[in-house]
This record gives C-alpha cells, structure tokens and sequence, in this order.
C-alpha cells in the first residue's frame, strides 16, 4: 500500500464516520486561573425583554446547576485555523489568491477573509466571475472548480449567501468549551483628579471623557470566569469523514469522473489532517491563554458507522507530507492577485428592476432564470431569500416557468424578487 492510498478505505460508503479530537486545555496561570471567554452581543429586543440573551458571555445554565461556558465558537475558531495555509512550509499546498488596495498598501489574502470564497471583498474583484462559477459548479454537485482555486472553503465550510446561494458545509469544527464556571465582574476608574483636571480648574472648560479629559466609570462588566472544583476546559473537533465522502468531481454531462473524484476526495482530507494535526493557537484574545493540560492526554479516535471508536495516531509531519502528494496528483491552480474594484462593489450593491419578461429558460437544479424583452435579456440565480410571488399570493419556484411573464428585482446576479404575472 502506498502513502497515498493509505486512507482509501475511508472514501469508501463503509467507512468511517468521523475521526474526533478531545484535548484538555488550562489557562497558562494554572487549573485556577480566572480566563476571558469571547463576548457576543445582545438579542435584538434585549433591552425589552430580559428572557432574551443580554449579551457578554455564552454561559448556558442547567437545571441541575452546571453550566456550560462557550469559550471560542467553530467560526472563531475556523478561522484562527485556517490562516496557517498562508505561512511558509504550508503556502505551497493551497493557491494564494490575494486581494490588492495599491493606493492603501494593503492586502488580503482570501485564507484571512471571514467568509472565504463568499467573501464580498474578494468577489469585487477580477475573480467575481470565476468565483461565481466555482459555487454554480458546487451546485451542480461538482466540487472540482472550487477546489481548484479556494480548497479550504471545502474544508472550513462555505455559504455564498449573496449571489448563488450554494453552501458546503464544514468538514473541519472546533470549538473550545468551559464546564462548570464561576462568572467573575470586574470594575474599574479612570480619575481625572490622578492627573489635571482641566475642567475643574477651567483651563478646557466643558472636556468630557470622549476626549479622555474627564473620569470614566466601567463597574461590575465582565470580569473573566474560573472552573469551579470539578470544572475543566475542553477543545473538541471533529473531521466529518461521511461529508467528506460526498466530494465528488463531475463530468459536463453530469456523470461522476471516478479517478479525479478519488484525487479531489485525497487533495481534501490531506489538507483537512494538516489542520486537525496542526498545533493550536494558545493565545485567544487578552486574558484568555490556554495550553493543553499535561495531566490528561488527547484523545483521537476514528468513529465507525456502527458507533465503535478505534485510537488514531498521526504525526503532523506525516500529514503535511501526504497533502503536498495529494495536492500535485490533484493539481491546483497558480496563486492569483488582482486588485480591489470598487465599480465591482458598485454594481454588485445597486438593485435593478426588470419589468414585463419572459422567461425563456429554466435551469432547476442552479436555480438559474433566464428571460428577455426584447433585446434586453437578464439571467439571474434565485435563491432561498428570493421572494417568489404570483400576483399578491406567495409562490414557489417551481411556478416559474418557460413563457411566463415576471417582474424580477436584481442586486449583481441574485434575484430578491420575482413577481409572476402570467
């Protein structure tokens, strides 16, 4: 067998469901140390209703009296994860695709941005077309485009929400819990009386604290958390082999390419284990550093279909090895860099209406419409937030049909509205 084959039995429809990670962490201050969790904002309506969330710490509380303290969510940490792909000894495994602002000296490399391939501000670019077509071949269920030039949107997961509206979900998720924690607060003062106070003695009169001129009160915000006795903190992550599985590479006519599926399907888990295997950020935010605790080793299994777990042992080295086979077999696409294009930005925000069409083709698996007036024609992708009427009642998408006249509203290619007249 050779090192590229090793893993094969997993791709199989038999094979294994997930390989799962539980590591222990503590704060570098010790078992007792107090530690920040990362904050979220209120409920809308919070400041009316006290049942909804107040915002501050994500502290679910049982009715036995444990709780449950979210630590660093699967996005936060996704994205903490995925940046590696970016340093030396790494960037050759994935294609650099970066986005300029020359008259900023700035940069951003799509493995930085928030909503990776999706991302609004590496699609107003030269790569919004390509982009585009990447997500309507994901679509299509062929996730060979999109690997070529955005692999890791396979492996954290990615939403294109604002135009096709394709999504793949996460093969990769982690996130980091605390059980069992006391809420600490906090206070503290600013007092202009330690320094001069300038309004007092009217040399500025009317200085206030916006300027850092007055005193500024914080009392009793959130001042950290600390395990209880029979507390602890735990980093949980799982690689979804089952969804992994579902990777394939498709044919034009639509069947499946089975030895470029099988290369893709590799590429993937390759990059995948790099990530799973890689040492973990400790430095969270300020207040919040954690390191694996010594005392309880890591746990690594590989989960079967039928519920039985199986120790999993593999170096970081050995990982980094097979992606970089798997990545030359699979072939990726070069680095790319284009600068941003704000009359990308522009279009892509300006709604435009379209009255009095008719509906020439359909494609139901895209979603994708295309109708015309004319010699005006307009093709759009109607996705789950498109508003789909029939004069005044609602309809679905399946009444939009070859002849039908429709008035569609369109932001860039996604239609928000489609009104069918006819």
């Amino acid at each position: 067998m050779s090192d590229q084959t090793k893993f094969d039995k997993w791709f199989e429809a038999s094979g294994p469901a997930a390989i799962v990670l539980r590591e222990h962490l503590i704060p570098v201050e010790g078992p007792d140390g107090v530690f920040f969790p990362a904050t979220y904002a209120a409920q809308p309506g919070a400041d009316k209703d006290k049942e909804k969330f107040q915002g501050g710490y994500n502290i679910d509380v049982f009715d036995d009296k444990s709780n449950v303290c979210l630590v660093d969510s699967v996005g936060s940490q996704a994205n903490r994860i995925e940046p590696l792909f970016a340093k030396e000894g790494y960037a050759d495994l994935v294609p650099q695709v970066v986005v300029t602002f020359p008259s900023k000296g700035l940069r951003l490399n799509l493995l930085d941005a928030n909503h990776r391939a999706a991302d609004a501000i590496v699609r107003c670019s030269a790569l919004e077309g390509e982009l585009r077509s990447a997500f309507r071949e994901v679509l299509r269920g062929n996730a060979e485009t999109l690997a070529k030039l955005a692999p890791t949107s396979l492996v954290f997961g990615v939403w294109d929400s604002r135009d096709t509206s394709a999504k793949v979900p996460r093969l990769l998720a982690s996130t980091i819990r605390a059980f069992n924690v006391y809420q600490h607060t906090r206070s503290a003062n600013f007092l202009t009386q330690m320094t001069i106070d300038l309004a007092k003695l009217d040399i500025l009169p009317g200085a206030d604290s916006t300027e850092g001129f007055a005193n500024a009160l914080a009392s009793k915000t959130h001042g950290g958390v600390q395990l209880m006795a029979d507390g602890w903190i735990r980093r949980d992550a799982t690689l979804a082999l089952a969804a992994l599985r579902r990777l394939a590479v498709l044919e034009p006519e639509g069947t499946l390419a089975p030895d470029r599926t099988r290369a893709l399907q590799r590429y993937i888990l390759g990059l995948s284990l790099v990530a799973f295997t890689a040492p973990q950020e400790c430095y969270l935010r300020q207040g919040c550093n954690l390191v694996p605790d010594i005392e309880k080793p890591k746990e690594l299994k590989v989960v079967n279909l039928d519920g039985s777990r199986e120790d999993f042992s593999l170096l970081h080295e050995a990982a980094v090895d097979y992606a970089r086979k798997a990545m030359k077999e699979f072939g990726i696409g070069p680095g790319i860099e284009h600068p941003f294009d704000p009359l990308v930005a522009d279009r892509s925000a300006k709604l435009q209406e379209y009255t009095g069409f008719t509906v020439t083709a359909v494609d139901a698996a895209g979603k994708v419409v295309k109708a015309k007036k004319g010699s005006r024609q307009l093709r759009c992708v109607v996705t789950s937030t498109t508003v789909i009427t029939k004069g005044t009642e609602s309809a679905t998408f399946d009444m939009v049909v070859m002849g039908a006249k429709v008035d569609v509203e369109i932001v860039g290619e996604t239609a928000t509205k489609v009104i069918i007249r006819s």
